[in-house]
């Protein structure tokens, strides 16, 4: 029997498996779009590892105890990385794990201690300071100047009540930030006022590489952000897989210095005088590993074939260009930037790769992502039609 890879991610985690015929178990909800694809094989009930570690960890050893062969255990998001990290020795009794060290996951995770760890190791980070609201305690001086970002140490449902899908506040002058101290207060949780690289998200550029427990690194790839949603400091909806060597040099030069082992995506911002200013490190699976996949360099799959002991995929020596979008959240995100409904479609024509969308593999689209939206507009429509009153 082979090993399934256990997601607690997305459906491009999913997809980029499914590339190698890596069959999955998905941790997740039952209207996730990943349910649906052809994929997945298993689907474990979601147990949110914010509000329950224990019982997450209950969840997944109870499933392991049920495969004849252990499965490949993948985070994709701070919260399941710290449960994987936290609990990495109870999970090894059931699961293949490929985690940096534990230590550094929690720095790393942390924006704060990335701060302290960046210093340490000199690594280019704009700067900034640790801010600790409490109810009645005025807003600190700052040592960072205006504009300035405000970013929590690790995000949790806190911070999206306050910021909505916004990874960051943009905070023009002190005026700005003493009004907005009022609402910061009420996290009750630390954050981060960080020094403003000027540009637009287009301006991230990411290294993605896996080093394995030699610290050889078998598989790596560069690409940049197109949009986000929101436009600014929002979740990618469209990214481009593409070569940039000093995005890689410099990429391999700080995953050497920290001596990471696993996976990492290492976010730059390249300022108006092309420097790169290094943003945070993610030690964890991405969606970017799907289009990365589809151009040649499959790093869960590497990870994958490490684990269990499987020949690794081929790693293509030169980097395809490839392009991937989010239809749904993307054509918003244009809209919001000014293009046309019509310019997005033929810009999006291009993209080589869809989040959800794949004609091999259709039901996550249309059953996980289009169906729900159109029972939103049409369902209330109806409601209301049938609860009119007649002429």
């Amino acid at each position: 029997m082979t090993a399934l890879a256990l997601v607690m991610g997305d459906v491009d985690l999913v997809r980029a498996l499914g590339i190698e015929g890596i069959s999955t178990a998905f941790f997740g909800s039952a209207r996730d779009p990943a349910r649906f694809s052809r994929h997945v094989e298993v689907l474990l009930p979601s147990i949110d590892p914010w509000e329950d570690q224990e019982g997450a960890v209950a969840g997944l050893l109870a499933f392991a105890s049920t495969q004849a062969e252990a499965p490949v255990l993948f985070p994709q998001t701070d919260a399941s990385l710290l449960l994987a990290s936290r609990h990495r020795d109870r999970l090894r009794d059931g699961f293949r794990l490929a985690l940096a060290d534990a230590d550094l996951v929690e720095q790393l995770v942390d924006k704060g201690r990335f701060q302290a760890l960046a210093a340490r190791h000199e690594l280019p980070v704009p700067r900034a300071q640790r801010l600790d609201p409490r109810p009645g305690d005025p807003p600190p001086s700052l040592d960072v100047p205006f504009p300035l970002v405000i970013k929590p140490l690790v995000r949790t449902p806190a911070w999206k009540r306050l910021a909505g899908e916004a990874k960051a506040i943009h905070v023009l002058e002190r005026e700005d930030y003493v009004a907005l101290w009022r609402r910061l207060v009420d996290l009750e949780s630390a954050l981060l006022a960080q020094e403003l690289i000027h540009g637009s998200e287009r301006s991230i550029e990411s290294y993605h590489a896996y080093v394995d427990e030699s610290g050889a690194t078998p598989g790596e790839f560069t690409g940049r952000k197109i949009r986000t949603l929101p436009p600014r400091y929002g979740h990618s909806t469209a990214i481009e897989i593409t070569p940039l060597p000093d995005v890689a040099e410099l990429g391999r030069e700080v995953l050497a210095r920290l001596g990471l082992r696993g996976v990492a995506k290492l976010d730059f911002k390249r300022d108006g005088h092309g420097r790169l200013h290094l943003l945070e490190i993610n030690a964890r699976f991405n969606l970017w590993h799907y289009p990365a996949a589809v151009a040649g360099v499959n790093l869960p799959a590497l990870v994958y074939a490490d684990l269990t002991g499987r020949q690794r995929p081929p790693v293509a020596s030169l980097l395809r260009p490839v392009l991937w979008c989010d239809p749904l959240p993307d054509l918003r995100a244009a809209y919001a930037e000014g293009t046309s409904p019509l310019a997005w479609l033929r810009w999006a024509r291009g993209c080589q790769v869809a989040c959800g969308l794949a004609w091999a593999d259709p039901l996550p689209f249309a059953r996980g992502m289009l169906l729900p939206v159109v029972l939103r507009r049409v369902v209330p429509q109806r409601r209301r039609s049938r609860h009119r009153a007649p002429s």
